[in-house]
């Protein structure tokens, strides 16, 4: 009851101090306007000198400005105690509009007073009504104002925002990429630090989110910088290929040993090296020709990863791996390469099979071939062999002879005495032809990197799905001890389901230490969203009736980044989570924030940019180009080889008496 009398008697003081400005602002109109009021008969002797007696002692009549002050000042604090009926409607923009036509009528008005004409005090007195009057209405609304309005913040910004790393985390590895992030209402600058890269990365986002331009190409930047040997596929090549190029250019000076730059691309030989990833010297058990073969025949068919270990898919594979050995045996490894093994392929199966068999490492190796061969299953071999010739026939192209028969160059890329960058390039157009010769690139490489004792590495895959990578889930997991980092790029972890197979996709997604995410849906944002967790958040309740309003504060356990968000990032924009070291704790690992990329200074590296040279010129000791020549007689020479090969095989079996017996099955 107390509390209830008292706010009574604050309305009451309330109502009086309004009541006395209000007389203020009659009194000034009669004071000031006392000729106007005189002709119209309109005033008494008895106010006059009342006034003129307040006037002597408060001085309040001296000016009109001082009136006005006084009036107003009466009206502010007659508000402020003043409590009305919430209106959710009613806005600062609003108050403030009033109060800015309030103050102009009211006091910007006095030159009027000047004009003798009765049509000017008339003026006067209306427009100092009207803005006394707005004055008020403001003042009113502000105290029917609904402060912390929650739907000032309609997509809970603020709440879900988060402190994120402000200070620059750096050593002779890491990758350090400037941000900007919205905390508190305003945008802070940060860093996203990857100060272990051999803990491995993955860069999702759907087409155009800016993966590429704001990550991948600071990964390849930064670590020519810091002196890393690498390896890039280059999936449209020459993009990636030409960064590198030309970054190696300005700062090989890195390098403790300076690198070479090596291309593999089948497009176009001139700007090709030549290397043969069967290199015999690299194969030391019959172990690296089956992963040789197991990498060309899943390239070739994406479905049979679905069906590792199935009879049909197995059995292509253990042929082709077993023709790589033999190629690998035969004269020291001289005929070794990956074309000579497709040529040996298609020739007549009696004569490929006799010649394996007649190996003693290759007999139990071909069992199975065997059993159907002498058992005259002739159609159950024909099947096996077929699937096996008809995706390897696919990649019968002299230009992919002339690039895999050559040895200008070693795949040991991290090799402390021969360091070097090397960039494959894909194709869009031809993605399935190249896509096997390249993957076969990549496991050899995954093998020979993966050694202690080499420099430190980065292994760049961009558009990861368009190439299966042999070893990648075990590259991962066991590269951080060799000093090998990894940066993976795609658009979406189906992609990645649907070309590795469900078990193989979730080791890779599970074992990578630091992520970033652009714009994803479904299903991949919502797991980024598990992953990055909860947080306790504010919520706010609030009921509003006539005469009061009440709050309600609470707080709960809600998704940091939900998936909403992760769908609808702007370009540029990435969330994610880096992993940290012992002594280089990351107190922030979680970011949601935009990688700022410098615009300019990267257009002006691009222009100044020069193109990745010819590395063979074609041209005879007349001037002319005999390109076409010389790979078609490469070609030839391929086949004429292996022809070679067969009729030598297949005289030595003659001659050998503890070998016919294989010629019974002919």
């Amino acid at each position: 009851m107390q509390g209830e009398d008292d706010l009574r008697g604050l309305a009451k003081i309330m109502a009086f101090m309004r009541a006395v400005s209000i007389l203020l602002v009659l009194m000034h109109f009669y004071w000031f306007c006392y000729g106007f009021f005189a002709e119209r008969g309109w005033t008494l002797e008895i106010i006059g000198k009342i006034l003129t007696n307040f006037n002597r002692t408060a001085g309040l009549f001296s000016h009109t400005l001082y009136t006005k002050i006084f009036a107003l000042l009466l009206l502010a604090l007659s508000c402020l105690g003043t409590k009305g009926v919430k209106n959710e409607k009613i806005t600062w923009a609003k108050i403030y509009t009033a109060l800015v036509i309030g103050f102009v009528l009211f006091f910007m008005n006095t030159p009027l007073l000047k004009l003798s004409a009765g049509v000017a005090t008339s003026l006067y007195i209306l427009t100092t009504s009207l803005g006394y009057i707005v004055l008020l209405m403001a003042g009113v609304w502000m105290s029917r104002l609904v402060r912390n309005n929650l739907m000032d913040d309609v997509f809970n910004n603020e709440n879900e925002s988060f402190q994120q790393e402000t200070s620059l985390i750096e050593n002779e590895y890491s990758v350090n990429l400037p941000t900007k992030f919205f905390y508190k209402g305003k945008w802070n600058n940060g860093w996203i630090n990857i100060v272990n890269p051999f803990r491995a990365s993955i860069v999702l986002g759907t087409p155009g989110s800016g993966k590429s331009y704001a990550i991948v190409n600071n990964y390849i930047k930064q670590h020519i910088e810091k002196g890393f040997a690498m390896y890039i596929y280059d999936f449209k090549f020459d993009d990636l290929s030409t960064i590198a190029y030309n970054h190696l250019l300005k700062h090989s000076d890195k390098y403790k040993v300076k690198p070479k730059f090596y291309v593999i691309n089948f497009d176009d030989p001139r700007r090709s090296h030549r290397c043969n990833p069967l290199s015999p010297a690299f194969m030391t058990d019959i172990s690296d020709a089956y992963e040789a073969s197991y990498t060309i025949m899943l390239n070739l068919n994406r479905s049979w990863i679905l069906k590792q270990g199935d009879f049909f898919v197995e059995s292509p594979i253990i042929l082709l791996a077993s023709i790589i050995w033999f190629l690998k045996i035969y004269e020291d490894g001289k005929y070794c390469t990956f074309p000579h093994a497709i040529e040996l392929l298609n020739k007549k199966y009696a004569d490929v099979f006799t010649i394996l068999t007649s190996y003693p490492e290759l007999e139990n190796y071909l069992s199975a071939f065997m059993d159907a061969w002498q058992g005259g299953a002739q159609d159950q071999l024909q099947g096996q062999i077929a699937s096996a010739k008809i995706p390897l026939s696919r990649m019968i192209s002299p230009k992919l002879y002339w690039v895999m028969t050559g040895d200008d160059f070693s795949l040991d890329i991290n090799n402390p005495k021969e360091p070097k960058i090397l960039c494959v390039g894909n194709n869009p157009d031809r993605q399935n032809i190249y896509s096997s010769a390249l993957g076969l690139y990549n496991s050899r490489i995954v093998k020979l990197i993966n050694k202690k004792h080499k420099s430190k590495s980065s292994v760049i895959i961009d558009e990861l799905p368009t190439i299966y990578f042999r070893g990648l889930d075990n590259l991962i997991a066991t590269a951080r001890s060799n000093k090998v980092s990894v940066c993976l790029g795609f658009q979406d972890y189906s992609q990645l389901i649907r070309d590795y197979g469900d078990k193989e996709s979730k080791v890779i997604q599970n074992t990578v230490g630091n992520i970033f995410s652009g714009q994803v849906v479904g299903e991949t944002a919502k797991n980024l969203s598990e992953r990055f967790g909860k947080v306790l958040q504010k919520r706010q309740s609030m009921t509003i009736n006539r005469n009061d309003k009440s709050t309600s504060i609470s707080t709960q356990l809600d998704t940091l980044i939900p998936a909403s968000k992760i769908s609808t990032l702007t370009q540029g924009m990435f969330v994610g989570a880096v992993s940290d070291n012992f002594d280089e704790r990351i107190e922030q690992k979680i970011f949601h924030a935009e990688i700022v990329v410098d615009n300019e200074k990267v257009s002006a590296e691009t222009k100044a940019y020069k193109k990745i040279p010819q590395i063979l010129s074609f041209t005879d000791e007349l001037g002319n180009d005999n390109m076409k020549q010389v790979i078609e007689a490469n070609y030839r020479q391929v086949k004429a080889d292996v022809l070679q090969i067969v009729e030598s095989e297949m005289e030595r079996i003659k001659n050998d008496p503890d070998l016919q017996h294989l010629l019974q099955g002919k």
